[in-house]
C-alpha cells in the first residue's frame, strides 16, 4: 500500500515497508518515518530540500496534508 502525490518532476510516494513509511522520488528513498502523515508533513513542510539528483522540492508545491495525496491499497 502507498499514497502518492503527482509532481511536474513525477511521482512523490509514500511507501510502506519493513515496518516503516518510506518516503520515495526519482527512485531515491529520501528517509523511513513512522507514519505516513509525518512523511506528507516532512516533504511539504521543505524539511526535505532536494531530491539526490539536485530536484529541488520546495518548487514542486508537495502538501504536507496526505489528504490531497491519492491512496493505492
Amino acid at each position: 500500500m502507498y499514497f502518492y502525490y503527482n509532481t511536474s518532476k513525477g511521482p512523490v510516494t509514500i511507501v510502506h515497508r519493513t515496518g516503516k513509511w518510506h518516503l520515495v522520488f526519482e527512485d531515491a528513498d529520501l528517509g523511513s518515518y513512522v507514519s505516513a502523515h509525518k512523511a506528507a508533513q516532512e516533504i511539504g513542510g521543505g524539511y526535505i530540500l532536494t531530491s539526490p539528483t539536485g530536484t529541488d522540492l520546495t518548487s514542486l508545491v508537495i502538501p504536507p496534508d496526505l489528504d490531497r495525496w491519492a491512496f493505492a491499497p
